[in-house]
């Protein structure tokens, strides 16, 4: 039987793979807007505002739960990790904020038609920025450069996550939302621009591969410790099954089976994440700080379990009926062009 801080610890890697699936395609929706090109580049951003536009704020429930799970059941590892991440956490807020405000902007410029300049331009930007310095933050706990004394983070401003494995991190975690976007728009769009974020998706999925490969060597050169973990039995299985899935991702959108690539790819996405979560296990922050060590005592654990489920069947039948209800069936009559 699992222990309560396991659970616990459960709960907030699932928090993390489910903002990685939708906030990541979320972001990913701002970061092909940055990159549209060709004779149908309006057509590609307007679908992509349109697909944003019913969800972009609340996919950030899940980082709100990953937050609330920390604090409640981990407050050491939450008081560490903010100290020691304070920078690139501060960064990720202030992507979201101006994320958040150039997109509501945007979308008073259309309804009122009138020109408000740069609010593209800044929600481009921003869907880059957060989840790169958000990859980096995830990736620092597992880089070696946070040390833990009495309780507490000795770490400067920028040596705990400014590193060769962070960057790394950060790159992928770029990669990943521009991996979701293009192949969950697969199913939101027909014809020409449909094509378009087909051969996105395969390019996006061929990249994401060749960086998570390439991680490996640079973990092991800037972050030995996280490498050996990698090679644990539990984690190599996890890790199969990412490839697997992305695999699976590539074939499926090859051979335009649209639905069921939305599904392996967010497959991969979480097999990806759970092999993280896999090679830190058991600690929060590797070598530093347990997850035995982090938890709160037993009665705030099981008042915090207890809870959940009472939350849960609040908000899951409420993002299944928000999801479904703008899940953003093609119309066949949408215009397939567009320049710009």
């Amino acid at each position: 039987m699992l222990s309560l801080e396991n659970l616990a610890a459960a709960v907030l890697l699932a928090g993390l793979i489910l903002y990685a699936i939708f906030g990541g395609a979320d972001f990913g929706g701002g970061i092909w807007t940055a990159f549209a090109g060709g004779p149908r580049a309006r057509a590609q951003r307007s679908s992509l505002f349109e697909a944003i536009g019913p969800v972009w704020e609340t996919n950030h429930i899940w980082l709100i739960l990953v937050v609330v799970v920390l604090f409640t059941a981990f407050p050491t590892a939450f008081a560490i990790l903010f100290t020691a991440l304070l920078v690139p956490l501060v960064l990720a807020l202030v992507g979201i904020t101006f994320r958040g405000a150039a997109f509501a902007f945007r979308h008073f410029g259309e309804q009122t038609r009138r020109h408000l300049p740069a609010t593209g331009q800044v929600f481009s930007v921003a869907s880059l920025l957060t989840p790169f310095v958000l990859g980096m933050a995830v990736a620092a706990p597992a880089a070696g450069r946070i040390t833990v004394v009495d309780g507490r983070a000795e770490a400067g401003l920028l040596n705990a996550w400014v590193t060769p494995f962070t960057l790394m991190g950060g790159v992928i975690g770029v990669a990943i939302c521009a991996f979701l976007a293009p192949i969950f728009m697969t199913t939101r769009t027909t014809g020409e621009l449909r094509e378009d974020f087909r051969r996105r998706g395969l390019i996006a999925a061929l990249t994401l591969g060749a960086l998570t490969t390439v991680a490996i060597p640079v973990a092991a050169w800037d972050a030995p410790d996280f490498a050996e973990t990698l090679t644990g039995r539990r984690t190599e299985l996890v890790v199969i099954a990412a490839v697997l899935c992305g695999a699976a991702t590539l074939w499926l959108l090859w051979s335009r089976r649209y639905a069921a690539a939305q599904v392996a790819a967010a497959a991969t996405v979480a097999a990806t994440i759970g092999g993280f979560g896999a090679a830190m296990y058991p600690d929060l922050i590797l070598g530093q700080l347990s997850i035995g060590d982090a938890a709160s005592g037993d009665s705030t654990l099981r008042a915090f379990l207890t809870a959940l489920p009472f939350g849960a069947a609040v908000l899951i039948p409420s993002l299944v009926l928000l999801y479904w209800t703008f899940r953003g069936d093609p119309d066949p009559e949408r215009p397939a062009t567009g320049g710009e």
